[in-house]
């Protein structure tokens, strides 16, 4: 994928998260709280996630048993996520949660690429760069208090 693919598969990756939060936030309501509507949003995932692979994945490569056990933990981060979606933008806001979470995530990825953790390059960690994190958190504290 070109750069400009990628940024805009970024984006709209970006946008779809508070639709998220707000389906199955409405789901919850529905099926009987967060962790049901979580798990029915996870088993559709997944649902869509197997089709593709049947779809378009024909060869195998498959070394699961390589992984390391951290490798296995990204179900359980999502489920995670997922359902703090549903549990914590209805009683704080749509804006004020996904200003945090986007702040703690840019955080935790500036912090990711300085020490190069889980299989990412180091890459460093410039006076500029700190002050984009520092607005960032900046501007989502002042979203969520004001």
């Amino acid at each position: 994928m070109t750069g400009l693919l990628l940024v805009l598969f970024a984006i709209v990756a970006g946008t779809f998260l508070p639709l998220q939060a707000g389906v199955n936030t409405r789901l919850a309501h529905f099926v009987g709280g967060p962790v049901r509507a979580s798990t029915i949003s996870f088993a559709v995932g997944a649902i869509a996630l197997l089709v593709v692979v049947v779809l378009f994945y024909r060869s195998g490569g498959v070394h699961a048993r390589s992984a390391p056990w951290w490798a296995w933990t990204g179900g359980f981060l999502g489920a995670f996520y997922v359902t703090s979606t549903v549990v914590v933008p209805v009683r704080i806001g749509a804006a004020p949660f996904f200003g945090l979470l986007v702040a703690a995530q840019l955080v935790m990825g500036v912090l990711i690429d300085r020490f190069g953790l889980i299989g990412f390059p180091e890459r460093g960690l410039s006076p500029l760069r700190m002050v984009g994190v520092g607005l960032l958190v900046a501007g989502a504290l002042l979203v969520r208090l004001f």
